[in-house]
């Protein structure tokens, strides 16, 4: 999930940089706190593709037919805009988990993993939100950076 080495985690937990607990001779580190790790290495773009997907993760577990129809149509036209190329990968990873069922979507909609931030930048969810709770989400998202991020 970090994209390391195991030796640079252990490095990390014995410079307390990551907190772990002990399972037998076994480090066992908490997704929270791997989540903790991964978010602060977000770009500003990054967390801002997060918060909306976290929204359409709101959609999706309310209306999860229309979301995921929504999608698929999304996926049949980038299919065809993006052959042969690296959002094309991308896209046929979505089309790949959007046949396995919603709990996978709702991780790659929002987990901190590098993998799901990839795969959030070639999203099929356009038009998964109305306007007015695009605007809405980017507006919290604006001020959540101000609050949370101001240097």
């Amino acid at each position: 999930m970090l994209g390391s080495s195991r030796q640079h985690v252990v490095d990390l937990c014995e410079r307390g940089e990551i907190s772990f607990t002990w399972a037998g001779h076994h480090r066992r580190i908490a997704r929270s706190e791997l989540d903790r790790v991964l978010r602060r290495t977000f770009t500003r773009e990054q967390e801002r593709s997060l918060w909306l997907h976290r929204a359409v993760a709101g959609r999706l577990v309310m209306d999860p037919d229309a979301t995921l129809a929504k999608a698929r149509a999304n996926i049949d036209k980038l299919l065809v805009v993006h052959r042969g190329t690296r959002a094309g990968e991308y896209v046929r990873r979505w089309q790949t988990l959007l046949q396995g069922g919603t709990d996978g979507i709702l991780d790659a909609l929002t987990s901190f993993s590098p993998e799901a931030a990839e795969l959030r930048q070639n999203s099929p969810f356009a038009g998964a939100l109305s306007e007015d709770e695009r605007r809405a989400c980017h507006a919290a998202f604006r001020k959540h950076w101000r609050d949370e991020h101001a240097a």
